[in-house]
């Protein structure tokens, strides 16, 4: 069955509505374009995100239901407290920002992996201006697990993570939650469901409810020293 897409001009860096997204595939919008920083600043302000494999052009996604978390209510399970009681990773919040997205593509197979160099490169562009921003997990000097996402006011869209080590991606997301909530950071778009997302809490927004959130949320600031690097802590790791 064809499909077809609309195609985005270099020139232009808007997107059409998220309305008009297909829903098989699920959410596939359009197609082409570039990875500029401010085309995609944009799609991320519009709920839309770049996805695409080898051999692929560019193509643009808004998918629904949305996956998402509630770092308010986000608990990790006890296994996990446990874990982390017992082992006392560090964790840290823009510390080593180029290296998480790096190792987010590299710890894939290529059948699954997306995050080429060029995407690479954009959210590493994206970072330098302080769009994108990491959480690591450390054992003792060693990276062994992290996160990274682009900000949007009170969401943070996150777009992968890694782990070396047992629970490290785990922990990572734990302590982000944390972070994220206490300095009013309201929900983490996770994109599309699947069992490890499920696995870990994540639940899904129909469409009117993901945009609504989207529309209230994307020009609220967090608190001011939300994404200083930093160290995460617990008050109480329990």
């Amino acid at each position: 069955m064809a499909i077809y897409l609309p195609e985005l001009s270099l020139d232009n860096y808007s997107f059409p509505s998220v309305g008009e997204a297909l829903e098989e595939p699920c959410g596939l919008l359009a197609f082409g374009g570039d990875l500029h920083p401010e085309r995609i600043l944009n799609a991320y302000y519009n709920g839309i995100f770049p996805w695409y494999g080898p051999g692929e052009p560019i193509l643009w996604w808004s998918p629904t239901p949305r996956a998402t978390f509630n770092p308010e209510t986000f608990k990790p399970s006890k296994s996990v407290k446990k874990f982390q009681r017992k082992h006392q990773y560090k964790v840290t919040l823009n510390h080593a920002t180029n290296e998480v997205i790096r190792l987010c593509s590299e710890t894939r197979s290529a059948e699954e992996c997306w995050l080429n160099r060029d995407m690479q490169q954009a959210y590493f562009t994206l970072a330098e201006n302080d769009y994108v921003h990491s959480v690591e997990v450390w054992d003792n000097d060693e990276l062994i697990g992290g996160l990274y996402g682009v900000q949007m006011g009170q969401i943070f869209c996150g777009e992968s993570m890694f782990s070396l080590k047992t629970n490290a991606s785990k922990i990572a997301l734990w302590y982000f939650c944390h972070h994220f909530s206490r300095h009013q950071g309201v929900m983490i778009d996770c994109q599309v469901l699947n069992p490890h997302l499920e696995s870990l809490g994540a639940i899904e927004l129909n469409a009117d409810e993901f945009y609504r959130s989207l529309l209230r949320l994307r020009d609220n600031p967090v608190v001011e020293n939300c994404y200083q690097a930093q160290e995460i802590q617990l008050e109480v790791l329990s």
